[in-house]
């Protein structure tokens, strides 16, 4: 199912997606690396009130807002005709890992909790790894929707 009257506002739907999913990869890349200094931080010192703020700031202002218009952007995009060829394989593991790294900001968005709670979610190590998954997942997406390779 396509929607005609999507077509002639294809350029512009695809570049407020890019701008929405580059807003949103960069917050992905920051929050763990602010979870690492934050886990580094004694809970009670005024550092880690100030990691409490700006986590909550990256989160609600900027990642939430760009997730949201990644989604309704990318939806407008594969309901545009044209865009997408179903029979071709590509696309599901394009929604796979879209629906991964939507997945992971739901989990960076429950430690952030964890953190305002004074807690310490994880370990150091562990939000070093997790520091690379949004990579691992941006780059199965972007061979997806340029590549096709299937």
């Amino acid at each position: 199912m396509t929607l005609d009257l999507l077509a002639p506002l294809y350029p512009w739907t695809k570049a407020l997606h890019l701008i929405a999913v580059i807003a949103w990869m960069a917050g992905l890349f920051y929050l763990p690396r602010l979870y690492i200094y934050h886990f580094q931080t004694p809970v009670g010192d005024p550092r880690s009130e100030l990691f409490k703020v700006m986590e909550r700031r990256l989160l609600k202002a900027i990642m939430n807002p760009a997730m949201i218009a990644t989604w309704v952007l990318g939806l407008a995009l594969v309901l545009t005709p044209g865009v997408v060829d179903w029979t071709a394989g590509w696309w599901h593991m394009k929604l796979t890992a879209v629906l991964l790294m939507s997945g992971f900001h739901g989990m960076l968005g429950a430690a952030r909790k964890r953190f305002e709670a004074d807690g310490r979610p994880r370990t150091e190590r562990a939000w070093r790894y997790w520091n690379e998954a949004p990579t691992l997942l941006m780059i199965v997406i972007v061979i997806m929707v340029i590549v096709k390779p299937f």
